[in-house]
C-alpha cells in the first residue's frame, strides 16, 4: 500500500508534502555564487522529491548539479539519479523532453549559458508541447572572466526570453536561487530556465531587504527609499548588488531611489495590474535597468524616459572583476547614469 500511495502520488505529478521546508536559507555577509548555491538547494531537497534527477552535459563539477548522494544512472545501474549527458547539449535537452512527458519524473539538465544556443531547438519543443524540464544555465555572463570572447553570453538571455512559455529566472543571490528552484518545481505550462552566476556574489540581508520569496512574482522592491522615490533601479542576478550600493551613494546626495530586483519577465507579466503599479508606478519614469547582457527589450519596462547599462558588443578575456569594471557594471557608473537621467 505504501509503494502504491508513492506511485499514486508521483504519478498524480504532484510533490510530496514537506519538501519546501528543506529548502536551504544562506546567512548575508556570506559571498557564494548562484551555481554552488544551487547545488546546496538540490542536494538539500533530493531525498525528499525522488524523482528529481538529472545531470550535466559533461560539466557537473562547474554546473554543481550532481547529487552527492546517489548514484550514476546507467545500463546496470537504472535506479541512479545521476546523468552524465557528455558534451553534447542538443541531445541532452531531447532526453531531458521524453524525460518530462512521463508525469513521474522531474527532470534537470546543465550546461554554461553560451552553450543553450546548442539546444535551441529542444528548449523551443518543450516550450511548444508546454511541458516542465528545468534547464540550468551557468556561467551567465562576462562575470565569468578569462574564457573570453567565445564563452561569454550577451544575447543568450533576451534570446530565451523570447520563447513563448518558457520562464526566465536569474536570480540575485543565493536565497533568490532556492526560491528559484522552489517556483521551477511547482511550476506548469512550459520549461523553466535558471540562470545562475560562475563567480561569488553577496548574500542579500533578509534582515535588512525585502525577503527572496518576492521572487516568486518576478519583480519585486528589494529595497525601498526613505522619502517618494525619484528613480527605479532595476536588476538581475549579480548586478541587483550594484544597485543596493548605489542607492546608498544616491542618497548621500539627496536622490531617494527605489531598487527593484526583477529576475523574470514572464513572472512579472502574470501578476495583476494593480501589483506591477506598485512596483512600476506609471507615474514614475525615470528608470535604469543594469544587466550584463543585451538591453533589448529593457524598453517595456523603463519607458522613454529611462535607460539600461547592457551590453551591445562581445566580452574580452580577462578576469570578472575587471571585465565587469571595463564595460561599466560598477556602482560608480550607475550613479553616474541615474543622475544624468533625472537631470
Amino acid at each position: 500500500p505504501e509503494l502504491a500511495n508513492e506511485y499514486e502520488l508521483l504519478n498524480s505529478g504532484k510533490l510530496p508534502q514537506g519538501w519546501k521546508e528543506k529548502l536551504p536559507v544562506f546567512k548575508a555577509g556570506e559571498k557564494i555564487a548562484t551555481r554552488k548555491a544551487s547545488g546546496k538547494v538540490l542536494n538539500a531537497i533530493a531525498d525528499h522529491l525522488p524523482t528529481l534527477i538529472g545531470g550535466s552535459a559533461d560539466l557537473a563539477p562547474s554546473t554543481d548539479t550532481d547529487l552527492e548522494k546517489y548514484k550514476s544512472f546507467s545500463s546496470t545501474n537504472p535506479d541512479g539519479r545521476v546523468f552524465h549527458f557528455g558534451i553534447r547539449e542538443h541531445a541532452m535537452g531531447a532526453v531531458l523532453n521524453g524525460m518530462a512527458l512521463s508525469k513521474c519524473i522531474i527532470p534537470y539538465g546543465a550546461t554554461f549559458l553560451i552553450f543553450s544556443d546548442y539546444m535551441r531547438p529542444p528548449i523551443r519543443l518543450a516550450a511548444i508541447m508546454k511541458i516542465r524540464p528545468i534547464f540550468i544555465y551557468t556561467h551567465d555572463s562576462i562575470g565569468l572572466g578569462e574564457d573570453g570572447t567565445t564563452h561569454q553570453p550577451v544575447e543568450q538571455l533576451i534570446g530565451l526570453r523570447s520563447v513563448p512559455n518558457l520562464t526566465v529566472i536569474r536570480p540575485a543571490d543565493a536565497n533568490e536561487t532556492a526560491h528559484a528552484w522552489r517556483v521551477a518545481l511547482e511550476h506548469s505550462g512550459g520549461p523553466v530556465a535558471l540562470i545562475l552566476t560562475r563567480q561569488g556574489i553577496p548574500v542579500i540581508d533578509q534582515e535588512k531587504y525585502t525577503k527572496a520569496n518576492g521572487l516568486e512574482k518576478g519583480a519585486y522592491i528589494l529595497s525601498e527609499s526613505e522619502k517618494a522615490p525619484q528613480i527605479i533601479l532595476i536588476g538581475t542576478g549579480s548586478e541587483v548588488q550594484l544597485l543596493i550600493a548605489a542607492q546608498e551613494k544616491l542618497k548621500n546626495q539627496n536622490i531617494d531611489a527605489r531598487v527593484v530586483s526583477m529576475p523574470s519577465w514572464e513572472l512579472f507579466d502574470k501578476q495583476d495590474e494593480s501589483y506591477k503599479e506598485k512596483v512600476f508606478p506609471k507615474s514614475l519614469k525615470k528608470r535604469l535597468v543594469v544587466e550584463a547582457g543585451s538591453p533589448l527589450g529593457w524598453c517595456k519596462y523603463v519607458t522613454d524616459e529611462g535607460g539600461v547599462i547592457g551590453i551591445n558588443q562581445f566580452g574580452e578575456s580577462a578576469p570578472g572583476e575587471e571585465v565587469m569594471q571595463e564595460y561599466g557594471f560598477t556602482v560608480e557608473n550607475v550613479v553616474k547614469r541615474a543622475k544624468a537621467l533625472l537631470s
